[in-house]
């Protein structure tokens, strides 16, 4: 499994955040990740990965910034860091985790945890969830690794209805990060959130098979959330207009994710529509009335596999559900 890396020149900088950096190099497009990496700018001697270009891969048809060998060598570590992310990788690299310095709770105490298994869904779901509480958002290893890569967390810390987003496991670059999804739902308890919503990054690590895919970190997730005294919640994914038969209707990710759930967890299900029988006894009737007009309101771009909600209403008003449904829940704590 060789590395794919070619060495060029940073020929434009296109978007500059503090944690993510769309540049091209040698006029191909190329995303960095300046914490990691150093400061860009054009000119740069930098080397990159090409492989996921290389191979047309749909979400991650881009390159990376391996290393920037104008002015990112000789980086120290993070102060006080020695939990490595990635450990014993060519990227590895300390990071600070929650653990070491912040507390954990004892029990989640009845907090909805949402549970994505898609990055797409997590928009809808926080307009289900609406203004008025604190929202944390734990990124789940399933599909990108770097929290900094998602437009729709940043737009959706913008709006304040996420407070915080904490990168559980391999994922890296969040405002925390914490060891395992356990301790990040732990961490998110103490810090006083109302809601939790768990998703992995953008992409989703599939192979067509039952069990073969990153939509299972939604299981883990909910797996976790029960055993520490959590509600946890899965977002189904649906769609109408999906090409594949596989994910048209309920999708089987979604089949599988139930399924592996240790005990019994809700489904949020948009009233009125119909569904599998294999739901009977976990679906929960969501009324999802109005749900087009809360998603527009956030101003942010809804798409999942290029489709807008006028293109698959469905996926986005089931994924609302969650969010709603979970809301209910922070009204009853």
């Amino acid at each position: 499994m060789p590395l794919s890396l070619h060495r060029g020149t940073v020929t434009a900088v296109v978007d500059a955040f503090e944690e993510l950096l769309r540049l091209e190099v040698d006029g191909s497009p190329c995303v960095a990740y300046p914490r990691l990496t150093g400061p860009v700018e054009v000119g740069d001697d930098v080397l990159v990965n090409v492989q996921a270009r290389a191979l047309g891969l749909g979400s991650g048809g881009f390159d990376v910034l391996h290393a920037n060998l104008t002015r990112g060598l000789g980086m120290p570590p993070e102060p006080g860091a020695h939990v490595m992310k990635l450990p014993y990788m060519p990227v590895q690299a300390a990071i600070r985790h929650a653990e070491e310095s912040e507390p954990l709770a004892d029990s989640l105490a009845g907090r909805p945890v949402v549970c994505c298994s898609l990055h797409s869904q997590v928009a809808p779901v926080c307009a289900g969830l609406g203004a008025g509480l604190r929202v944390a958002y734990v990124q789940l290893p399933g599909g990108a690794l770097p929290v900094s890569l998602s437009d729709s967390v940043r737009a959706l810390r913008r709006l304040g209805l996420l407070g915080a987003a904490a990168a559980a496991g391999a994922c890296l670059d969040g405002d925390v990060h914490c060891v395992s999804t356990h301790s990040a739902l732990a961490w998110a308890a103490a810090a006083g959130f109302d809601a939790i919503v768990c998703g992995i990054g953008p992409g989703v690590v599939g192979t067509g098979t039952k069990l073969g895919h990153g939509g299972l970190a939604a299981a883990e997730a909910a797996n976790a959330a029960a055993a520490l005294g959590g509600h946890p919640i899965v977002a189904a994914r649906v769609s109408d207009a999906d090409a594949r038969e596989r994910h048209r209707g309920v999708s089987h990710h979604t089949r599988a994710i139930v399924e592996t759930c240790l005990a019994p967890v809700p489904v949020a299900w948009p009233a009125g529509r119909p569904a599998p029988d294999w739901l009977d006894g976990r679906r929960v009737d969501v009324d999802v009335a109005g749900w087009e007009d809360a998603c527009a309101s956030l101003g942010v771009r809804l798409e999942h596999m290029g489709r807008g909600p006028a293109d698959d209403p469905w996926f986005f008003a089931t994924a609302f559900a969650a969010g709603r449904l979970a809301r209910v829940h922070t009204e009853r704590r």
